[in-house]
Order: structure tokens, then C-alpha cells, then sequence
């Protein structure tokens, strides 16, 4: 059965209009609204920790992957209650240099600063059972790197999150969507499990475990846009029976 991880960013009051790239907020009651129906659809929303059995066909249930990019605080503050109670899990990749900083990288194409979270919130939402995965050290264009760089953006950001975690970190997601194949050698000679990007569509059995396709959640997604895209794949496997 296709699997669909879903893709967020910040969970917050929306951006004034105009704002670049204002659709990668979600404000916090539609992502409230889009965990309940999912559960009330019998749905369990994972972590990639937690997907990856289904991925790779070990077990089978009604599971969803929930991903956050970039590790903005205001997942922490409005995300991380809502997943709690409803027993959900999730992962955020974080910029490893960048804890307690913003998203710098946003800053020559005029998107609104956001705070990331500190060192201490990234611990407390593993805490919760969350899971912390890495977006490299700085948040880079990878294509644009020599391989060396590369290497050490992928390999030391998965070093560094670990020593301040104390726990492993496998999980990865490529800066910007942008990869080569060398950079999933890469992320698996670096001891990754599974690698996202942002190539939009659903998991099957038999996917490349670091070229995980994703399903994007935008802030103007519909509740009906938001169910059709992630419980079609089940219900017409069961309809199908």
C-alpha cells in the first residue's frame, strides 16, 4: 500500500500577505483539524523512525509519515502539543549550526525571520518521542558543493546532532530538495537510515530508502484537499478488495 509522508514547515499565524513563500506556514488550527481527522479516520500519523518497517514492507497499518523541515520554534510551540495528544509522532530535520539562530537562508529572497529551536527544545521534543533528523550543517544548495564539503555537511551535522542529542540521529532530508546521486551514497556511507526529499508523491514498496518522496502540506491546503491526498491510496486498495 502507497505511503504518504506528509511535508510541513512552520506551524504558526500566517506571514502577511505577499510574503514569499508564505504557503510553507500552516496556522496551528488547520494543522489541529488535519492530526484529528486523520485520526478519526483511524489513521496513525509516524515518524520516519517509526515508518520505516512499513517502507520497507516489515509491518503493515494505517500509518502516515509526519515530517518538519528546518526545526522552526513554532513547531515546538503549537505542533508538539497537538502530536502529544493525539499519540502521534514525528520527525524534524534540523540545521544542525543553527540552533537558537533563524532561517538565514531564507534572508536574500525577503521570507520573514523565524526563530529555530534551541538546543534544550530540540531535546524536550525527543523527549516527547519525537524524533530529531538532520538538514545538514548550514542549510546548503549540496549540488553546489565539492564532494568533500558535501561529505562533511551531511556526515558531521548527523555528528554534531547526536553529541548534543545523546541518542542516534538516522534520519535525513536534502536542503531545498536538491541532491545528486552521490549525495545518497553519501548519506548512507554516513549512516543514515533514509533520506526525504521534496519531490512530491507517495512511498511504495520497493523505494530507494534515501529518494523518499513527500506529499506538501501548504497553509491554503483544504481540509478536503488535505484527505484526498493522503487516505486515497488506502481507501481505493480497500474498495478494490
Amino acid at each position: 500500500m502507497p505511503i504518504p509522508i506528509l511535508m510541513y514547515h512552520q506551524i504558526g499565524p500566517m506571514p502577511p500577505a505577499g510574503s514569499p513563500y508564505r504557503g510553507l506556514t500552516v496556522h496551528p488550527a488547520r494543522f489541529c483539524r488535519q492530526m484529528t481527522w486523520l485520526r478519526r479516520f483511524g489513521y496513525r500519523g509516524v515518524s520516519m523512525r517509526d515508518l520505516m518497517p512499513y517502507v520497507r514492507g516489515e509491518r503493515q497499518g494505517k500509518v502516515i509519515g509526519i515530517t518538519f523541515d528546518d526545526g522552526y520554534r513554532n513547531v515546538h510551540h503549537h505542533a508538539l502539543p497537538i502530536l502529544r495528544e493525539l499519540e502521534f509522532t514525528a520527525t524534524n530535520y534540523f540545521v544542525a549550526r543553527q540552533f537558537d539562530g533563524a532561517n538565514v537562508w531564507d534572508a536574500d529572497k525577503g521570507v520573514p525571520s523565524s526563530p529555530l529551536m534551541s538546543v534544550a527544545e530540540m531535546r524536550e521534543w525527543a523527549a516527547a518521542g519525537m524524533e530529531v533528523g538532520s538538514h545538514t550543517l548550514d542549510h546548503v544548495h549540496l549540488p553546489q558543493l565539492t564532494p568533500d564539503e558535501a561529505m562533511r555537511q551531511i556526515a558531521d551535522s548527523r555528528r554534531e546532532l547526536e553529541a548534543a542529542l545523546g541518542q542516534a540521529v538516522t534520519a535525513f532530508c536534502y536542503p531545498y530538495g536538491e541532491y545528486t546521486q552521490d549525495h545518497c551514497r553519501m548519506t548512507r556511507a554516513a549512516g543514515y537510515d533514509n533520506a526525504t526529499v521534496t519531490r512530491r508523491g507517495l512511498v511504495h514498496a520497493g523505494d530507494d530508502p534515501y529518494e523518499l518522496k513527500r506529499v506538501l502540506v501548504a497553509g491554503g491546503t483544504s481540509l478536503f484537499s488535505f484527505l484526498r491526498k493522503t487516505l486515497t491510496s488506502y481507501e481505493d486498495k480497500r474498495r478494490r478488495r
